[in-house]
C-alpha cells in the first residue's frame, strides 16, 4: 500500500529488504497504548516527528541515531532519533506534514539526503509530558545511504549508527532509573546510554517485530540528576 504525501514524501512498504518486513507489518496494526503509557492529550501539545531510519551496514541491519550537544539547555548529551517540531513549511500534519518534518529535520541535523530514504510506515502519535511534544515516529529505510555528520555542532555532538544485533544483545540492555523514580528501557551501545523516549520506541519496535531476546530487567542503571 502506498500513500502519497506530496513533495516526494510517499509512504510505501514495497521493495523493502526481507529483514525489515516484520517492522512494516507491525506498524500497520500497533496501537498507541502498545507503544507508551504517555499518550497525547485531546488538545494542546506541539506537533513534532522523528525519523526512525534503518539501514544495512557492515554489521548487518542498523539504526541511525545522534547525540545532542552537551551544552543544550534540555536533553544535553542524550542520544535520540533525528527529528523536531513541525514547521509551517511542512504543511498540514494530517496530510503528510509530519513525514516531511521528519525528513527535513534529519537532513538539517545529519546532512543525509532525503531522496535516498524510503518512508515505509508511520507509528501512532506519542507524548513527552516534560516538553509537551506530541511526537510521531516515522519509519524509514535508508535505500541509498549518504554520508552523515553533525551539521550544527552547537546542537549535535555526533551522528552514529547502531547495529540492530547490538540493540537485541541482552548484555547491552538494562532498566534506566530516573531521579524522579520513573523507570524505562535502556541500551548501552556505541559508547552511549540510550534511554527515555528513544529507548522506549526502540524497545517496542524490537518487541513487536519479533526481534527481542530475553534480557535481565533487574539490571539497573541510575541516571544523572541532571537528565
Amino acid at each position: 500500500m502506498t500513500s502519497t504525501y506530496g513533495r516526494g514524501a510517499a509512504v510505501t512498504a514495497e521493495g523493502l529488504p526481507e529483514w525489515l518486513e516484520p517492522v512494516a507489518r507491525a506498524s500497520e496494526t500497533i496501537e498507541p497504548h502498545q507503544l507508551s503509557r504517555f499518550l497525547p492529550p485531546e488538545t494542546g501539545g506541539r506537533q513534532s516527528a522523528v525519523l526512525v531510519l534503518f539501514g544495512d551496514g557492515p554489521k548487518g541491519p542498523e539504526l541511525l541515531l545522534l547525540e545532542r550537544a552537551g551544552t543544550l539547555r534540555s536533553h544535553a548529551g542524550q542520544p535520540s532519533f533525528p527529528g523536531g517540531a513541525l514547521d509551517p513549511e511542512d504543511g498540514d500534519p494530517a496530510s503528510g506534514g509530519l513525514v516531511r518534518a521528519a525528513l527535513r529535520e534529519a537532513e538539517e541535523e545529519t546532512g543525509l539526503d532525503p531522496a535516498g530514504v524510503q518512508i515505509f510506515g508511520v507509528l501512532p502519535q506519542l507524548y513527552i509530558p516534560v516538553s509537551k511534544f506530541v511526537v510521531t515516529p516515522v519509519l524509514g529505510w535508508w535505500r541509498e545511504p549518504t554520508p552523515v555528520e553533525p551539521v550544527d555542532k552547537g546542537e549535535t555532538a555526533r551522528v552514529f549508527t547502531v547495529p540492530v544485533a547490538d540493540l537485541t544483545d541482552p548484555e547491552n540492555r538494562a532498566t534506566a532509573i530516573h531521579p524522579s523514580g520513573h523507570t524505562g528501557p535502556a541500551f548501552k551501545v556505541e559508547d552511549a546510554l540510550v534511554w527515555g523516549f528513544t529507548a522506549g520506541v526502540i524497545d517496542r519496535i524490537l518487541h513487536y517485530a519479533g526481534w527481542e531476546r530475553p534480557w535481565d530487567r533487574d539490571r539497573r542503571v541510575p541516571l544523572d540528576r541532571r537528565a
